[in-house]
């Protein structure tokens, strides 16, 4: 049985109790200690969470000797600022996505990490379900032909805009930094390559923040994706890769099931016309994938994977710091700086 990573994590929000949940269940981890703003939250997040410590502060968290990597699920602002103090404090680290403010701010964290000789990486959790691998394999081994697009949605419609950090400037929120940024590195992740060109257009908040944003990539090679993401309306929140042979329907990308995940390859009916005489396959073919584990458990093991046996990271440091220059651009255009 693998030394199980014991983890730290600082925040107790929503996405912290479902990163904890998981990382119960999880194979490779244990949690050593929470750290919150003040001692009443940490403490009861420690019991609902079994968690063994609970500190009122983030320094005193990342002063807990028993504590080996941190979770960062702060706000996006303060990724920056925790993920550095982590890494000088000597733990490894994994930051919420997306890494930081701005790609800038994601080079000095990784930066640092070199420094430190830690593991730092970005948590994108679906790129840890083996969903996602299959999906991949899938478009490599050329199942659906020559991919040529790349179509995605992650949409919600939210009417709790007081004191969310999502509709904070200065928590950096928006819809681009919280669910776009799942759009833009699936097509990345789909195209393996960074986009020639991008283009957006979006609606802003009264408070500064984008509530609703569509865009498109161009690939080198003719690929082209575009995505919608928001705030304020409802939509499919499904993934789409097109080719010359065929397309690859995801009905649940971002944060696929543990058991039954599936994708299904799809033909166009009726079938093609240019070789009647070839028997043509079946319109549609589902295939399902058991994660073996919750979906932030297989992250958490993934990325003790990485800090125990050296197994490369999911999200490398280029890859994140490749979706942080598209996300910037893409806030360029709509009028959004940080």
């Amino acid at each position: 049985m693998p030394t199980p990573l014991r983890w730290g994590i600082l925040g107790t929000g929503n996405i912290a109790r479902q990163f904890c949940t998981g990382v119960n269940a999880s194979r490779r981890g244990q949690f050593a200690a929470v750290g919150s703003r003040t001692a009443d939250s940490a403490r009861a997040f420690a019991d609902a969470f079994r968690v063994a410590a609970a500190h009122g502060s983030y320094d005193a968290l990342l002063a807990d000797p028993t504590v080996e990597a941190v979770y960062v699920s702060l706000p996006n602002s303060m990724h920056h600022e925790w993920t550095l103090k982590a890494l000088v404090a000597g733990k490894h680290v994994l930051c919420e996505k997306p890494m930081a403010v701005n790609a800038a701010q994601a080079g000095e964290m990784f930066d640092a990490a070199r420094r430190a000789g830690r593991v730092l990486v970005e948590a994108f959790m679906y790129r840890a379900h083996p969903l996602t691998h299959a999906v991949l394999a899938a478009v490599r081994r050329g199942d659906i032909g020559d991919v040529r697009l790349v179509r995605t949605s992650f949409c919600y419609r939210t009417s709790k805009t007081a004191g969310n950090v999502r509709f904070r400037p200065d928590l950096a929120g928006g819809a681009l930094m919280d669910v776009g940024c799942y759009c833009v590195n699936f097509a990345r992740l789909i195209a393996g390559a960074e986009p020639t060109h991008v283009l957006a257009t979006g609606q802003l908040h009264e408070s500064g923040v984008d509530q609703l944003v569509a865009g498109t990539l161009a690939f080198p090679g003719g690929l082209v994706a575009s995505f919608t993401c928001g705030m304020n309306v409802q939509a499919d929140n499904t993934a789409y890769v097109c080719g010359s042979d065929g397309y690859l329907e995801i009905p649940v990308p971002w944060k696929p099931p543990a058991t039954a995940a599936a994708y299904t390859v799809a033909r166009q009916t009726p079938p093609r016309m240019d070789n009647p005489a070839t028997p043509a396959p079946p319109p549609r073919q589902t295939h399902t994938i058991d994660a073996g584990g919750e979906l932030y458990g297989v992250e958490a093991d993934d990325f003790a994977a990485t800090v125990h046996d050296g197994k490369p990271p999911l999200v490398t440091p280029d890859d994140t710091l490749g979706n942080m220059r598209v996300l910037d651009e893409l806030r360029r255009q709509i009028g959004l700086l940080y």
